[in-house]
């Protein structure tokens, strides 16, 4: 795979992305993101994990969360038409002991399937979080 030279012709200091997903049920989220995947609430906007909005960290990989509803405007289940359209949102995380982290998924109850080598020569590990978001956890074969 040819990687691109990094040059910056942008005379402004910006770095790094953080993506902001909206969730229906932030305990479950917490659960998944910061019980299971490891994330470190960093910041939150309240106490508890039945907050409204959170930021998490994972080494250098920051994710926000956010209630889609607040409380009072909640429906009692998640609006399959707005699910649906979390399968359009991937995130990609560079992991390159992908048969590890599946065989962790696994002793945690999760229900995924084994990596697979993908057509551009990466080993990926593919699921789903609670909300339908796709994350992907790879790494190019020839770093492997």
């Amino acid at each position: 795979m040819v990687m691109a030279d990094e040059v910056n012709n942008n005379p402004f200091n910006i770095s790094g992305v953080t993506a902001l997903f909206q969730v229906f049920d932030m305990p479950q989220s917490l659960n998944f993101y910061r019980d299971i995947l490891g994330f470190k609430v960093i910041m939150s906007s309240g106490e508890g994990d039945d907050v409204d909005w959170v930021l998490m960290r994972l080494n250098d990989t920051e994710l926000m969360l956010n209630t889609a509803y607040e409380k009072p405007n909640r429906p009692q289940s998640p609006d399959s038409l707005r699910n649906d359209w979390h399968n359009d949102v991937s995130l990609y995380f560079g992991c390159p002991d992908t048969d590890d982290l599946y065989a962790y998924l696994i002793k945690k109850g999760l229900k995924i399937k084994k990596p697979e080598i993908t057509g551009y020569g990466w080993k990926a590990l593919s699921l789903h979080d609670p909300d339908g978001y796709r994350l992907c956890f790879h790494w190019p074969l020839q770093n492997a």
